[in-house]
């Protein structure tokens, strides 16, 4: 199982990109790719063509997220700001071609440092740690919980 962060360049250096954790601490399960609108990785757009990645996003289907996940041993989930990650899928016609699916949770997201979310969306990470779960990753899950919750704090 590989999960790829697709990272809009200003989320890269920013103190409260949890996807940074998510690729410290997960025994080299997540990678970073960063988003480039004109030159696309060319590894991910392999995947797409191939279809054999999965794209977690807000516009999914929710119905059938957890299934879809189990399907697919290759994940991509855009790590950016919300308003980002709407222009990232906007201008990246490529990831129109492949199948979508929304993680919820009960409640809301735990994410506090920053603002704008929109509701019953999640951050990067809790994004990553419900993936973990799904595919019975539970010790790896709750490794990047309490990391999670250290740097929520």
């Amino acid at each position: 199982m590989k999960i790829f962060l697709l990272t809009h360049e200003r989320e890269i250096d920013r103190a409260t990109n949890t996807g940074s954790i998510a690729i410290k601490h997960s025994n080299d399960i997540v990678e970073r790719i960063l988003w480039q609108r004109l030159n696309p990785n060319k590894d991910i757009l392999k995947l797409i063509d191939n279809n054999e990645a999965l794209l977690l996003y807000s516009k999914g289907d929710t119905d059938t997220a957890q299934s879809m996940v189990h399907d697919y041993e290759n994940i991509i989930i855009i790590d950016s700001t919300w308003q980002e990650s709407q222009k990232i899928v906007n201008k990246s016609h490529y990831l129109e071609k492949m199948p979508h699916a929304t993680l919820e949770i009960p409640g809301s997201s735990r994410y506090k440092l920053r603002r704008n979310q929109p509701e019953g969306g999640l951050c990067t990470i809790e994004c990553v740690i419900e993936v973990l779960k799904i595919k019975g990753e539970n010790q790896l899950a709750s490794k990047l919980e309490a990391e999670f919750s250290q740097f929520n704090d």
